[in-house]
C-alpha cells in the first residue's frame, strides 16, 4: 500500500500546482481583460463582442481536442469566464 499512497501523493501534488496554475493564468487573463474594458469604456462601445466570442469559442474547441479535453467542457467554460469578462467590463463602464 505504500506504493500506492506514494503514488496518489505524487498525483495530488502534480494536481494541486496545475490548479495554481490555472488560478494565477485566470488572474492574469482579468487584468488583460481589465485593460480591453476600459478601452472600451473610454471609446463608449459594448462590452461584448459576438463575432469575437464565436472565434474564440471555435479555437478554443481546436485546442480542446488537440489537448485531449473534451471540447463542450471547454466550450462551457469559456462562457462562464466570457460572462464574468463581461460583468467587469459593465462596471468598468458605470464607474
Amino acid at each position: 500500500m505504500k506504493n500506492f499512497e506514494e503514488k496518489l501523493a505524487e498525483h495530488r501534488r502534480s494536481v494541486d500546482k496545475l490548479d495554481a496554475i490555472l488560478v494565477y493564468t485566470l488572474g492574469e487573463r482579468f487584468k488583460q481583460t481589465e485593460k480591453i474594458g476600459i478601452l472600451k469604456a473610454e471609446a463608449k462601445i459594448q462590452a461584448t463582442d459576438h463575432e469575437r466570442e464565436l472565434v474564440q469559442v471555435e479555437r478554443l474547441r481546436k485546442l480542446s481536442e488537440d489537448a485531449n479535453l473534451d471540447a463542450d467542457f471547454a466550450e462551457k467554460l469559456l462562457k462562464f469566464i466570457i460572462s464574468e469578462v463581461v460583468k467587469n467590463h459593465d462596471k468598468i463602464k458605470s464607474r
